[in-house]
């Protein structure tokens, strides 16, 4: 039985290289952001040490690019085009589905939407001329002494990691942007209801949210009737949620933000911080 194959790699051999890759590319990632912050930041969605961003970006090299090499110009402009859009694709792609922003190049000239800058478009084309030209050349050479059935047996034990890790990743986002939604919506509902000082809760809203800036952590019991302490109550229980839920995505995306929900993640970062500051305090 033939092997099915992808741009003319077989399909198992493909794998490898995206598993590596996304090894590979946590690797570079994680060192980058800990140097920058000073402090160990395990990049990536993923629980493993792994970032798909990568291992697809190389296979798209891998796969569109190669015939390219000899043109070192038109194969740099190629890349940067291709890997920049896939960059794009895939921070557009985060947002829509989680709306939460996990990076922000909006601080850099020549950004679009945040999600690409130039500065990160250019060292797209240099990574995938470093790739192709130096680092892929020894890994394909070693993955190609691996013979066909132990191949198989590793694709299948990294497929089912991958997708074990993918499914509790993907729930623990839904969960998170989900709770912070309903943060947000009980939050307006208590800004409302703490200015008001009532529970009909309607067509005020827009006007309550920019008239009303105290902080809905720091309103007091008694500062609220019976409608609005059943609302702070259900308000912290989703912060606390949301805080826990979205604890190991905001250590390794230390300047994400969340469009409409910004209000709500911006709390619960602000409790997370108070909490990491009592456990420090706690063990001094």
């Amino acid at each position: 039985m033939t092997e099915p194959v992808l741009f003319g790699l077989p399909i198992s051999l493909a794998f490898l290289y995206f598993i590596v890759y996304s090894v590979l590319g946590w690797c570079m990632e994680t060192v980058y952001c800990s140097v920058l912050e000073r402090r160990l930041v395990p990049r990536g969605f993923l629980y493993g040490p792994m970032c798909p961003i990568y291992g697809v970006g190389v296979l798209m090299m891998i796969c569109w690019f190669q015939p390219l090499m000899g043109n070192p110009v038109l194969f740099y402009l190629t890349a940067t085009v291709c890997m920049s859009a896939w960059e794009y694709l895939v921070g557009w792609f985060l947002e829509t589905t989680t709306h939460i922003k996990y990076w922000d190049y909006s601080m850099y000239r020549f950004n679009l939407h945040g999600r690409i800058c130039l500065w990160v478009c250019l060292m797209w084309g240099i990574l995938s001329f470093l790739v192709l030209y130096f680092i892929h050349p020894w890994v394909a050479g070693r993955l190609a002494r691996i013979p066909t059935v132990p191949r198989y047996v590793l694709d299948g034990f990294f497929l089912g990691v991958l997708c074990s890790d993918a499914g509790a990743t993907i729930y623990q986002l839904a969960r998170t942007s989900q709770m912070l939604s309903r943060m947000q919506q009980v939050g307006d509902e208590l800004r409302l209801q703490a200015h008001l000082g009532k529970a009909e809760l309607s067509d005020m809203l827009a006007e309550a949210r920019e008239s009303f800036s105290e902080r809905l952590d720091e309103l007091l019991p008694d500062q609220l009737d019976e409608t609005g302490r059943a609302l702070k109550e259900r308000y912290n229980d989703l912060m606390m949620g949301a805080e826990l839920m979205s604890r190991r995505f905001r250590a390794r995306y230390s300047g994400m933000t969340a469009g409409k929900i910004s209000e709500a993640l911006e709390s619960v970062k602000h409790q997370g911080e108070k909490g990491q500051a009592h456990r420090k305090q706690k063990k001094g």
